[in-house]
């Protein structure tokens, strides 16, 4: 039996979406996005006599063993159970498929001998990362990566640059009740038709980004990233945010004094960072007192996926 936790993931917005006058040779997609220790996915693997799965998002993961073992050779080819301890809802900005692809593959790799390869191995070989890298990436090793994107035929973008924010930064993570939910179709017709926006802005706010500083620069760094990014798909989304819920939700947090709060890739889970646990509980007792499918406390992730020791 392989035990595998992986962490959640934040995302603040791509980089480069592509466009119609798009050169081969131009760096797509990319962007920076944050990994937080909660809620976090768990996933156990034991080998067995014929393929089962259970627990949330149940047969998504038992896809991705499957996919992992037929990269492999003949002879290390068998059939697992997956338990799916712990997983949050996929669909909602915390990048489970990938998280959970990759703790899937991580707990395989290490349950055939494998326990060597990388992050971007693992994702190969599940087919993630098509777009950003910062799930990726994060699964490596936490922290707030800086993703720059990749070129045509790369597999998984490179890794730009990693920071890690100070420990004392708290994250206070909250999704409205009944807002859309973006993924499938309507996610591939906003990248069909992006919105102009000023890319140069963009790039120059990434790079402030990099260099994490004080806590209030860095609050109004990322909360004008954020919002250009989603500016990138207002003709579709209405807006810079995925709903009027997010929008109103992100206006909230900012009324109450709270700088550094966006939504995370599609939303609705909308993010809020504070400079201390203090700030995160008052903030997260205001919003539970609102309609919202959930309200979570958790705090910035430096590990990464690792193996669980019971």
């Amino acid at each position: 039996m392989t035990r595998v936790r992986a962490p959640s993931r934040l995302h603040f917005g791509l980089l480069n979406v592509p466009t119609a006058d798009t050169t081969p040779d131009t760096k797509l997609f990319g962007g920076i996005g944050l990994m937080v220790a909660d809620p976090g996915v768990v996933v156990r693997v034991t080998p067995a006599g014929e393929w089962s799965a259970s627990g949330p998002s149940a047969d998504r993961a038992l896809g991705f063993a499957k996919r992992f073992v037929e990269s492999l050779t003949a002879n290390s080819q068998r059939p697992f159970r997956v338990a799916v301890e712990r997983c949050p809802a996929e669909h909602v900005g915390l990048g489970v498929g990938t998280q959970l692809g990759l703790a899937v593959a991580e707990a395989v790799a290490v349950a055939v001998g494998l326990p060597h390869l990388t992050a971007v191995e693992l994702a190969e070989r599940v087919g993630r990362g098509a777009r950003s890298g910062v799930g990726v990436h994060g699964f490596a090793g936490g922290g707030l990566i800086l993703d720059g994107g990749k070129r045509n035929g790369e597999a998984v973008s490179a890794l730009h640059s990693r920071r890690y924010l100070p420990p004392e930064w708290q994250v206070v993570l909250a999704c409205p009740r009944g807002a859309a939910r973006w993924h499938g179709d309507a996610e591939r017709r906003a990248f069909a038709e992006p919105t102009a926006v000023n890319r140069g802005r963009l790039r120059e706010l990434f790079s402030l980004l990099g260099s994490v500083g004080d806590y209030q620069t860095f609050a109004e760094t990322l909360n004008d990233y954020n919002r250009l990014a989603g500016a990138v798909f207002a003709d579709a989304q209405g807006g810079e945010y995925s709903s009027p819920e997010v929008a109103a939700l992100v206006a909230r947090v900012r009324n109450f004094g709270v700088a550094a709060v966006g939504q995370s890739s599609w939303g609705p889970t909308v993010f809020a960072v504070t400079p201390d646990a203090a700030r995160a509980d008052w903030l997260a007792a205001l919003l539970a007192s609102d309609a919202m499918a959930f309200v979570t406390v958790t705090r910035p992730d430096s590990t990464g996926g690792s193996v669980l020791v019971d």
